[in-house]
């Protein structure tokens, strides 16, 4: 007797051909993304075992020296520690701000498949190497600062081709929404990273590096061979990104007219120019704007953690654990910006309104967040809310509008360009933050928190004009209501 139908089964064959497709391609660039971010984490969480309080763990062992430092990893075993850490950020970080901008021209013209699912393996590599130091027993620091760079720069391959693809799914009707909820792939792939480096950290740092490392290259070898690039290339209805009524009859009219006319293949628009994409309206705003929001997200994804351990004098696994509260609040975070957004129609003025609300938060964390452990969770999850929420609706919901605004005139390929200025613009700021934080926390985590919130005032003043433009749309749009 042959078994009914798995009820899995039976729900795919219930729903639309394109609503499988395009869950399909939601999963598999939610999964990339989380693998990338995933392989990112470790570094926060290793650097409490690469420079640990030696004194806690009893005397030294070594009877031919007193140093203080016997237990740390050279060549961070010195005063400058935090210096060097510095370095290994940047070291990421500005080979992945500058190899941002070349990244998206290459993804308009290269297949994105190839080149996101080729970019994620070699990033594997290069996480696995930075692990490999500790059991090759490695001690220079050119070593890890040029596995860094490498890394950074094969890094710029996953965002513009993810965003891409989802644009390529999605029109503008609830982006932000979905792509709200698909971007917590940067706080999950956080979380999942901070996790499996604990779980290794004070035992065999290096295998922080490695798993991570191995997890980014399996996912890759997956997209390969399932992910799909364009609707068009298996039948599907494209999304509408700007149609408005008129249109769409016009549209309607078209077709029926054409209806019995042989169809000609339609010319491929080129893909367009760094300048070009420059001169999207709004653009240049949005990009300025996440680099000083960035450069607040990725100080806290890099420098949480020992803060943690500074501050509240925890253990680097403990420390690493909570630092996650930071990412589950940049879930929340995105897709309420997301949904907020979608409803109101007003990207900017959402961003604007997180950022003014996180100076304060920034500055109360710093003073009363470690008053006890239910203080500290509530505030790095508000904070991880209101810093990452902006960041994400940028990187998102905003970039894939831009890279479909209507002044394009239906040329969809200036998405994987328009995501790669904005994010690697941000990319600046987010080189900057870490190398900032470095530099400013021997005088005082205080004066780390004052930088960090200076720059979220300057983001939210980057985005006036485009306010400003939003509340005049409001306004023009209350007046016609009321018959003005």
């Amino acid at each position: 007797m042959r078994a009914a139908l798995a009820p899995g089964v039976r729900l795919l064959r219930a729903l639309p051909r394109d609503s499988r497709y395009r869950g399909l391609t939601l999963v598999l660039t939610f999964l990339s993304y989380t693998s990338y971010h995933l392989s990112r984490k470790p570094i926060s969480i290793v650097k409490s075992q690469l420079h640990p309080n030696c004194s806690a763990l009893g005397p030294n062992p070594h009877n031919d020296s007193n140093s203080s430092t016997w237990c740390s990893w050279a060549p961070f075993d010195g005063d400058n520690y935090k210096e060097l850490f510095g370095a290994l950020d940047n070291a990421f970080l500005v080979a992945y701000a500058i190899g941002m901008f070349i990244s998206g021209i290459f993804g308009e013209r290269l297949p994105l498949r190839y080149y996101l699912s080729g970019g994620m393996v070699v990033s594997g590599l290069f996480t696995a190497l930075f692990g490999l130091g500790y059991f090759w027993d490695i001690h220079v620091l050119w070593y890890f600062i040029v596995v860094q760079v490498c890394n950074g720069l094969v890094q710029t391959t996953g965002w513009p081709a993810v965003v891409a693809c989802v644009g390529n799914w999605f029109g503008k009707g609830k982006r932000g929404l979905i792509m709200g909820i698909w971007n917590s792939h940067t706080s999950v792939g956080n979380i999942l990273g901070s996790l499996i480096a604990g779980a290794w950290v004070s035992s065999a740092w290096g295998l922080s590096f490695i798993v991570p490392g191995i997890i980014i290259t399996t996912v890759g070898i997956i997209c390969f061979f399932f992910l799909v690039e364009y609707p068009e290339d298996v039948d599907c209805s494209p999304p509408l990104h700007h149609v408005s009524r008129t249109d769409s009859q016009r549209a309607w009219q078209s077709s029926v007219d054409h209806s019995n006319s042989p169809k000609e293949p339609a010319e491929e628009p080129e893909a367009i120019s760094f300048l070009g994409a420059l001169r999207i309206p709004g653009v240049v705003e949005f990009s300025l704007c996440l680099l000083f929001a960035k450069l607040v997200s990725y100080t806290f994804l890099y420098w949480l953690p020992l803060y943690i351990v500074n501050v509240a004098h925890f253990g680097a696994k403990e420390a690493g654990d909570l630092s996650t509260l930071f990412d589950v609040g940049g879930i929340l975070g995105g897709i309420f910006a997301g949904l907020i957004s979608d409803y109101t129609g007003g990207r900017a003025t959402t961003c604007c309104v997180m950022l003014v609300l996180a100076a304060p938060m920034l500055f109360l964390y710093n003073h009363v967040g470690q008053n006890g452990i239910g203080i500290s969770i509530a505030m790095l999850i508000i904070c991880g809310a209101l810093v990452n929420g902006p960041y994400a609706l940028i990187t998102t919901a905003v970039s894939a509008d831009l890279g479909t605004h209507e002044s394009l005139k239906g040329n969809a390929r200036a998405l994987s360009t328009v995501t790669a200025i904005i994010d690697g613009t941000g990319s600046v700021g987010a080189a900057l933050g870490p190398l900032l934080a470095g530099l400013i926390s021997p005088t005082g985590w205080n004066n780390v928190f004052y930088m960090l919130i200076a720059a979220d005032v300057l983001a939210c003043l980057l985005l006036a004009r485009v306010v400003v433009k939003e509340a005049r749309g409001w306004c023009g749009y209350m007046a016609r209501q009321r018959g003005y």
